[in-house]
């Protein structure tokens, strides 16, 4: 009955009569605020232009099929979200569980578990908590080290590592995706050496987000991937080969800063080239490798380029660091360290016993590092940093 009410109403929409109105894709489809890492949120004005091309390019290139399952964790007003985990898997007709808030770790874990999707697309965040809590341990205990040495052994107990990990993603992935922010270096060592397989890109909201991309069966370790295919990209550096700040131009630029035409100009110049804020450098294969933000560099008193984002990584699978900065206090390279409050109280440790333990933390990281760029001094803190609804640290609170 209530099917044949609806046939019968001459002002009913059925899928014979179904019209969206033309829309030019220059025009405005949203604006979206930047997360404010390196300074106060500013509304993108991405135009359909830029959102298409970014469904456009992930068509080909991430690996979905209609009825696919897919989880839905970052938040929809930022374009990774938007952009990759709904109108991409909604172009194809996937179906798309959306978790709400941006929820924790475990919670992530445990949907993946139920919903075994067969694209992940993750934050850093997930994948190094899985490495930090229950791959560290396991591998850096005495016995498992000496194993690890013997390489018929070594290749079991990698399958091992790699297929829990395959299984924590809901072991139904084709692909496992990390953006958002980089992942540390060691480990992503440790994946490219069990095999386990992830694709890596970098983006900005800018861009509507993606600028470089590529699969795990071609891209190179501690890439963020290749230019896409409706972007420009180089590097404006005075000699070839070396670090300078990432340009990017094409179809997926957005058309200005929201009310905004002083930060519109000094983002955009004549050229239409976006001045990215990022450093990084172009190999001979057209690999970008990203060094870190232009506005977070430290230049000392020598005039050397410190980069603090590698400092901080190389702190962060030590188990009682929780959050990190690297920062210039009046010329001294400083540490400002939250340490990880439950690791604290399981272990009844004492704050001159933290104190202790973070100062072992700088000197075994110093002894890595040249002279120039050794931390020097040490500040610890009661509370959290404070975050970007994406959890990244709003590093220009504490400069």
């Amino acid at each position: 009955m209530l099917q044949i009410a609806y046939d019968n109403n001459p002002n009913a929409t059925s899928k014979y009569n179904f019209k969206l109105e033309h829309i030019p894709n220059p025009e405005i489809a949203a604006i979206l605020y930047t997360s404010g890492t390196a300074g106060q949120p500013k509304g993108v004005m991405l135009p359909h232009n830029s959102l298409a091309a970014n469904v456009k390019y992930a068509r080909p290139n991430m690996p979905l099929e209609s009825g696919d399952q897919i989880v839905s964790f970052l938040p929809l007003a930022h374009c990774y979200g938007a952009a990759f985990e709904f109108l991409y898997p909604f172009s194809l007709s996937c179906t798309i569980t959306f978790l709400g808030k941006l929820p924790s770790p475990q919670v992530i874990l445990k949907a993946f578990n139920e919903i075994k999707p067969k694209l992940v697309l993750s934050v850093p965040l997930v994948v190094e908590k899985i490495y930090k809590s229950k791959i560290k341990p396991t591998i850096d205990k005495p016995s498992i080290k000496f194993l690890l040495k013997l390489p018929i052994v070594k290749g079991i107990l990698h399958k091992k590592i790699r297929d829990s990990l395959y299984q924590a993603f809901g072991g139904n992935a084709k692909e496992i995706v990390i953006g958002g922010a980089k992942l540390n270096r060691e480990v992503e060592t440790f994946f490219r050496k069990i095999g386990f397989n992830f694709a890596t890109g970098y983006g900005m909201t800018e861009c509507g987000p993606l600028i470089t991309y590529d699969g795990w069966r071609t891209t190179k370790i501690y890439s963020a991937g290749k230019v896409v295919d409706h972007l420009e990209m180089k590097i404006n550096s005075t000699q070839e080969g070396k670090i300078g700040e990432i340009f990017v131009r094409g179809e997926s630029v957005m058309a200005g800063y929201y009310k905004n035409e002083e930060e519109t100009a000094n983002a955009i110049d004549s050229e239409n080239w976006l001045h990215t804020g990022d450093l990084g450098l172009i190999d001979e294969d057209g690999y970008l490798f990203i060094k870190g933000r232009s506005k977070s560099m430290i230049l000392t008193s020598s005039g050397q380029n410190v980069y603090p984002e590698e400092i901080e990584a190389k702190f962060y699978n030590f188990l009682l660091i929780s959050e990190i900065l690297v920062v210039s206090r009046n010329g001294v390279i400083t540490a400002l360290i939250y340490p990880d409050q439950d690791r604290i109280k399981e272990s009844h440790l004492k704050p001159e016993q933290v104190e202790k333990i973070l100062n072992h933390y700088i000197k075994h990281v110093n002894e890595d590092l040249p002279a120039y760029m050794q931390v020097k001094k040490l500040v610890i803190r009661e509370e959290e940093f404070d975050k970007t609804p994406k959890k990244s640290i709003k590093r220009y609170l504490y400069e």
